[in-house]
C-alpha cells in the first residue's frame, strides 16, 4: 500500500520535528540563562502560541485551500475550544483568587450566589477535554447542516459565517452570559495540579502544542491523499460537476467543516494555558481574517504553507506591534494585497514562481537572439542574391 507521505517528506518531517519538539525545549532546559543558545520560558510560550495558531491555519487551509470554502468563523471554534479549557482552569483557582472565594472573581464581583450549573462538570479535566472537541464540533455540525442543506456557498457562506462569529462574539461580551464578559477568564494557577508558571509545565505545554501540530498535519495529509481529498478538490474546482457525478457534496462539505472546527478547538485549548487568558476578542471576525491571511501568505492548498505563514506573520506581528503599533493593520492589509497580486502561491510557491520567471526570461532572451541573428543574416543573403 502506497504511503500518504513520501520518503523525502518523512525525512523533512523528522528533521523539523527534532528541531521543534526536541532541540528548542532542550535549549530551554539545559543551557544557562546567559548563554546565546538559551531559549527563555517567555519565548518558549510565545513559540507555543505560534504553534497553536499554525494548527488553526491548517484547519483553515483544509477547508479553504482544498474544499474551496472560505469560512470567516474559524476563530470562533478556536475560542470555543479555549473557553472549554478555560472553564476547567478557572475552577482550578479555587480560593486562591482575589476574593478568596470558591466562586471565580468575576462571579463574586457580579454577586453570583452559586456556580452556574453548566460550570460544574468542568471540575473534571477529562470532561473539559471532551468539551474541547464536542462543543466546536456540534456548533459546526448545526451551522454547517443548515448552510449546506440550503446550498449556501461562495461569498454568501463567508458572509454568513462571519455574521455567526460576530453574533457569538457579542453574546460572549455580555456579563449576564456567565463567561466573564469583556474580561473573559484569566489568572489561571495550575493544570492537573502543576503550576502553570513552572518552567517544566511551560515546556510540557509547548511540546504538547508541537505534537498536536504534527498530528494535525499528518491527519490533513492523510485526508487529502484519500478519495475524500480528491472529492474535496473536485468540489473546490467544480461543485456542479461533482453533483452531476452522483456525490452528495453537502455531506462531504459538512464532514470537512466539522473536522476543521474540531482542529481549531484543540488548538484553542492549548493556546489558553500558555497565554493565560481567553476573552471574546479571540473570536472576533478580524481574527478569522488574520487566519486567512496566514494561509494566503504561506501558500493556500499546500499544508506546509499555512504553518509557515502562521509562524511568520505572527512573528512579524510581535515585532511590528512593538516597533510601530499604529501601523500593524496597514502592514497586514498590504501583505495580503502583495500576496494576492504578485505571490498567488504564497511563500511555499515562491521558488517555483521564480524558476518560471527565470525560464521565461531565458526563453525570451533566446528568442531575441534568434530574431537578431535572422535580421543580421537578411542583408547578407540579399547581397549574395544580387551577386
Amino acid at each position: 500500500m502506497r504511503s500518504f507521505v513520501s520518503r523525502k517528506e518523512w525525512c523533512w518531517i523528522a528533521v523539523v520535528s527534532f528541531f521543534v519538539i526536541v532541540l528548542l525545549p532542550t535549549l530551554n532546559a539545559f543551557t544557562p540563562a546567559e548563554s546565546f543558545w538559551h531559549i527563555s520560558d517567555f519565548y518558549l510560550s510565545v513559540y507555543g502560541k505560534y504553534l497553536c495558531y499554525a494548527v488553526l491555519a491548517l484547519g483553515v487551509d483544509l477547508l479553504w485551500g482544498y474544499t474551496g470554502l472560505l469560512s470567516l468563523g474559524q476563530a470562533m471554534f478556536f475560542a470555543l475550544g479555549g473557553y472549554a479549557m478555560g472553564m476547567y482552569l478557572l475552577l482550578r483557582i479555587g480560593t486562591r483568587g482575589q476574593y478568596h472565594n470558591v466562586l471565580p472573581d468575576y462571579m463574586v464581583f457580579l454577586e453570583y450566589k452559586k456556580l452556574p450549573a453548566h460550570f460544574v462538570p468542568f471540575y473534571n479535566f477529562w470532561f473539559a477535554l471532551a468539551a474541547v472537541i464536542v462543543v466546536p464540533g456540534l456548533a459546526a455540525l448545526l451551522f454547517g447542516f443548515l448552510a449546506f442543506r440550503s446550498r449556501i456557498k461562495g461569498v454568501y457562506f463567508s458572509i454568513l459565517s462571519q455574521a455567526l462569529t460576530y453574533a457569538t462574539c457579542l453574546m460572549f461580551f455580555r456579563n449576564d452570559f456567565t463567561f466573564g464578559g469583556n474580561n473573559g477568564f484569566t489568572d489561571f494557577k495550575d493544570i492537573l495540579g502543576y503550576n502553570l508558571n513552572s518552567p517544566t509545565t511551560k515546556r510540557t505545554l509547548y511540546i504538547a502544542s508541537a505534537l498536536l501540530l504534527l498530528l494535525t498535519y499528518l491527519l490533513c495529509k492523510w485526508i487529502t491523499s484519500t478519495k475524500l481529498g480528491k472529492v474535496q478538490r473536485a468540489i473546490r474546482d467544480s461543485e456542479n460537476r461533482v453533483l452531476f457525478s452522483g456525490y452528495s457534496t453537502a455531506s462531504f462539505k459538512l464532514f470537512i467543516f466539522v473536522i476543521c472546527a474540531i482542529i481549531a478547538g484543540m488548538g484553542g485549548a492549548l493556546y489558553v494555558p500558555q497565554v493565560g487568558i481567553i476573552n471574546p476578542s479571540e473570536m472576533t471576525p478580524e481574527k478569522s481574517l488574520e487566519a486567512v491571511v496566514w494561509v494566503a501568505v504561506g501558500g493556500r492548498g499546500t499544508l506546509v504553507g499555512p504553518i509557515i505563514g502562521a509562524v511568520a506573520v505572527n512573528a512579524l506581528k510581535s515585532y511590528a506591534t512593538r516597533a510601530f503599533p499604529d501601523s500593524w493593520l496597514f502592514v497586514l492589509g498590504g501583505m495580503f494585497i502583495i500576496v494576492v497580486l504578485f505571490m498567488p502561491k504564497g511563500i511555499v510557491g515562491l521558488p517555483a514562481q521564480l524558476r518560471d520567471l527565470r525560464a521565461r526570461h531565458k526563453a525570451a532572451g533566446k528568442l531575441t537572439t534568434e530574431i537578431n541573428t535572422s535580421l543580421e543574416a537578411e542583408p547578407q543573403l540579399a547581397e549574395s542574391d544580387s551577386k
